[in-house]
């Protein structure tokens, strides 16, 4: 598709640039997008704005993921929207930060024009959202240790969402979009010799915060993540900060809830609603200004790192390079 061969030619010039030694480092979040008035962006949004620059110079990362809501509350009309410049562009000013930003959608960016953002990245030197879902591998410098990336689009999947807790997808406005999505998820993940496989969205598979486990995405993309080995499911939509682990069948899975980018929700009404004891971290301090992820990558091991507002580490949890799929 054409939004792969996109991704692969700003995925080589990333390769290029490259030089933190036999590490790669990058930063994780969501739920990150302002407001629809002035000054279109909120004091956690800054915060983690500062946090991220700072961290982004002290691990030199390469890129970063943002996960979804990048536009709230209702995302952008046209590629000339001035939300890209009020609550993106000028709140995310740091040289560190003038790294390619790979982009999905969550639901309200749905809410207005996802093409526009699609779009935005003819534009602009650092957003890359090539297409609704789509996928791209990097190598840890100096070593052939291989990370791949899928960014997948769980509106298109299973529906759009509203605010209310424990509100649920009410299924795919586009059944034949969705069944397309889902069979390129599949040859994605089944074909990937990655060391570290990563596949991202926006809704989570479990959270037990205010909108709970995503049903839709634990009837269809949960088997699929066990089934192909992936490393570990990234999302935002809870606007908080989560590490859960289930098992099955011998299988670990991981979890991580990265939402808390420009809003703080600590309410933990569905802690019934996952696995027994598989939520391991939940963090929603109001004072500690929301939060993000820094990721660090060897040949040994991926350390997920959770950072707060403020600066400080309150997680990190590291996991082993996968086994490969025959």
């Amino acid at each position: 598709m054409d939004a792969w061969i996109i991704c692969s030619i700003c995925l080589l010039a990333l390769q290029m640039q490259a030089c933190n030694g036999q590490n790669l480092s990058f930063l994780v979040v969501g739920d990150w997008g302002g407001m629809p008035w002035a000054p279109y962006t909120t004091f956690v949004e800054q915060a983690c704005a500062k946090q991220m620059s700072l961290k982004a110079e002290e691990y030199k990362t390469e890129f970063t993921l943002a996960l979804g809501d990048n536009f709230y509350f209702d995302g952008v009309t046209s590629v000339d929207d001035k939300r890209f410049k009020e609550t993106f562009e000028d709140i995310f000013t740091s040289k560190d930060l003038y790294k390619p930003w790979f982009v999905l959608a969550g639901n309200h960016d749905h809410r207005g024009n996802v093409s526009a953002q699609i779009q935005y990245t003819k534009y602009s030197s650092r957003w890359k959202f090539p297409d609704y879902y789509y996928n791209f591998t990097v190598k840890v410098p100096q070593t052939s240790t291989v990370v791949e990336i899928v960014m997948i689009d769980t509106v298109v999947l299973c529906g759009g969402s509203d605010d209310f807790a424990g509100s649920q997808p009410q299924g795919p406005e586009d059944d034949l979009s969705a069944q397309t999505q889902w069979q390129w998820i599949e040859r994605t993940l089944s074909s990937s010799r990655a060391d570290f496989l990563l596949v991202a969205g926006h809704y989570p598979v479990y959270s037990i915060a205010e909108h709970g486990p995503t049903k839709c995405l634990i009837k269809q993309l949960l088997p699929l993540l066990q089934k192909y080995n992936v490393t570990a499911y990234l999302s935002g939509h809870d606007h908080n900060l989560q590490h859960l682990q289930t098992e099955s069948s011998g299988k670990e899975m991981n979890f991580f809830v990265i939402g808390s980018g420009n809003f703080i929700e600590n309410s933990k009404i569905h802690l019934h609603d996952v696995p027994v004891n598989s939520s391991k971290f939940f963090f929603a301090e109001y004072a500690a200004l929301g939060g993000f992820s820094a990721v660090h990558v060897t040949s040994s091991v991926i350390t997920f790192q959770i950072i707060d507002g403020v600066g400080n580490q309150v997680y990190k949890y590291q996991l082993p390079p996968r086994k490969i799929i025959s």
